[in-house]
């Protein structure tokens, strides 16, 4: 590229932009997409204590965005107000780290005016309703209005002003989609609103989504209002927290690692109230989930962090979708210590999702013109026994040839406390193909997988045994110096603590360089300066390391895997029962280390709906 020569090239001369440049600049920080716009009038609306909410879209957002709210309005004289850059009822100019509400800056409506044609119609009580129009930034006169109460928002044409933004906006049902899911995120965020998006493109009036305001306490409104938006799936397979520290409050609810996802859609974050997309909360999730999920799966949650308002900086980017945290320490330890209390909690549960999986996977026999009549009644416990012990003998001439072995029920003179069969993973009834352990319950059947369920009894007492004893240490005969720049150096040994309670002992040796005295033993030879520096990629991307803690869990998880029942093996009948009984008191055992079901329980009522007796 040619260069002007310096002497004689004109020097450069500052100017003062004007209003509607200086907006449509300002605009494409706040307004990226038509989703943004929804965004912040949504917000809006919020903070006006609306209960009821309604957005109607066009195109995409891009033709129509209109917004509706039962809020407390603005009088007249307060709309070209609402116009002017950084003019805001929510803050008062003194404390902005004291902040209440979701929007602040003053930049929202300004700048919708600026580069599309925005129409605000609003009264509040004991003032007439009144109308203004903006068009390009340019403001008309305000005008009387029919409306009575609240205030309605109509941006049409987005991006007329700035027609270059346009071609980079995707289609209209992607942005229909992502207008979508800010709704969803701003209606989980606050379950005592009412919120209805509605698509009236082509001349239609679909509703998208709708969501009525919900009753009773915050947690019953949370899980109901979260059933709404994320579905019964996740409602039914969620485990409630509740947890505090040091100021900082983390409530919502978490899914159970049977119920990840192939990608991270269903990670929802708030703080204050605000939805966000933080490195640290998602890494923090992460971080809970590892031990649980293998990498190509996601755990799906919705977590609430509330802390009074010094404690976070959420006056970071326009878009007030990024925070910074005083004490991130705090909060990443207050979630994933949350998050780990709430699973181990679980017990041995397992996802609902697995069982209606399988039932999917069955293919009843195709249904003939006439229905079938069915009027066998079922037997009772006894009856079943006696049947059973009759059977028993015919069953027995086949078993050495035959993949599943029946195992005898126990009768009721043997004087059994309690009855295994009302038991949680229930009494152990047979084994098929010499893997599968079938047990009856009082309400149905499940099918254990041994080895994967063994696996995972094994691995948790290995870590309990490590967490006890802790990690041995091998030291290097010649410590390994690693050179590293200043920045890594110190970023590696601000860790070095953490590092040092899973064998890894490092010091610095002068300069970015470090040295490396000590490595786990149980990893055995290691490279040692390929896992410094892919520790450290890991701290450049999510601010923590949890490559050496998950190595050594691989480990375990190798120990346990051959050190567990092999498939293929018979087990005796107290066998199985004594493995699904500690399956019962071992917390994580519904799902072996890699995240999948150890078991799957069938209904007896979905049982008979494959066989038509329902």
């Amino acid at each position: 590229m040619s260069h002007l020569d310096p002497q004689i090239s004109p020097r450069p001369v500052i100017r003062q932009l004007d209003d509607s440049a200086i907006n449509r600049i300002a605009a494409g920080e706040v307004v990226e997409r038509p989703a943004s716009a929804v965004k912040e009038l949504v917000e809006n609306a919020l903070d006006a204590k609306a209960s009821r909410i309604e957005i109607a879209i066009a195109d995409g957002g891009k033709t129509l965005i209109r917004v509706t709210d039962d809020g407390c309005g603005m009088s007249p004289d307060d709309l070209p107000l609402s116009l002017c850059r950084h003019a805001t009822s929510k803050l008062d100019g003194e404390d902005l780290l004291n902040i209440n509400s979701f929007g602040f800056r003053g930049e929202a409506l300004p700048s919708l005016g600026a580069v599309g044609r925005l129409t605000l119609t609003s009264r509040a009580e004991g003032f007439e309703a009144a109308e203004l129009r903006v068009s390009g930034g340019e403001c008309g006169p305000v005008r009387p209005a029919a409306l009575n109460r609240g205030t309605v928002v109509e941006l049409r044409d987005l991006f007329f002003a700035t027609p270059a933004r346009l071609k980079f906006l995707r289609t209209d049902r992607a942005e229909a989609q992502a207008i979508t899911d800010t709704v969803k995120r701003l209606a989980m965020a606050e379950p005592f609103v009412g919120f209805i998006l509605r698509d009236c493109s082509g001349g239609n009036d679909r509703t998208v989504f709708r969501a009525d305001p919900e009753n009773g306490n915050l947690f019953s409104a949370l899980h109901a209002r979260l059933r709404a938006v994320l579905g019964r799936d996740f409602a039914e397979n969620s485990l409630p927290l509740d947890a505090e520290r040091d100021g900082f409050h983390l409530t919502g609810y978490a899914a159970l690692p049977t119920y990840s996802r192939g990608s991270a859609v269903q990670q929802f974050l708030f703080v204050n109230g605000r939805p966000v997309r933080d490195k640290l909360l998602i890494g923090a999730l992460r971080g809970a989930y590892h031990d649980y999920l293998s990498r190509d799966r996601h755990p799906a949650a919705a977590l609430f962090v509330d802390c009074d308002p010094r404690l976070v900086d959420v006056n970071v980017h326009p878009a007030k979708t990024e925070v910074r945290f005083r004490e991130p320490g705090v909060v990443r330890g207050l979630i994933v210590s949350g998050l780990r209390h709430a699973l181990a909690e679980a017990g041995h549960r397992s996802s609902s999702t697995v069982g209606n999986a399988t039932l999917g996977a069955m293919r009843p026999e195709a249904p003939s013109t006439a229905p079938r009549v069915y009027q066998m009644d079922r037997p009772s416990s006894a009856a079943r026994a006696v049947a059973y012990r009759a059977q028993a003998p015919h069953f027995a001439e086949v078993t050495e040839a035959y993949s599943a072995r029946v195992v005898d029920i126990p009768s009721e003179e043997q004087g059994q406390d309690e009855a295994p069969e009302t038991l949680p993973l229930g009494a152990a009834r047979g084994q098929v193909h010499e893997n599968y352990i079938i047990a009856q319950t009082e309400s149905g059947m499940v099918i254990v997988d041994q080895h994967a369920a063994h696996e995972r009894l094994v691995y948790e007492k290995l870590k309990r045994q490590m967490a006890e004893n802790g990690v041995s240490a091998q030291a290097l005969l010649i410590p390994e110096i690693i050179e590293l720049s200043e920045g890594d150096s110190a970023r590696l040994l601000e860790y070095a603590e953490e590092f040092a309670r899973f064998g890894l002992t490092i010091e610095p040796f002068g300069g970015g360089a470090v040295a490396v005295r000590e490595t786990p033993a149980i990893l055995g030879e290691v490279n040692a300066e390929a896992m410094i520096r892919d520790i450290l990629d890991e701290l450049e991307d999510t601010g923590e390391s949890l490559n050496l803690q998950a190595r050594i869990d691989a480990i375990l998880s190798r120990v346990a895997c051959h050190g567990s029942i092999r498939s293929g093996r018979r087990m005796r009948a107290e066998e199985m029962n004594a493995l699904l009984r500690e399956m019962e008191a071992t917390p994580h055992s519904g799902q072996c280390n890699h995240g999948r079901p150890t078991y799957v329980e069938l209904k007896l009522s979905d049982i008979e709906r494959l066989f038509g007796r329902t």
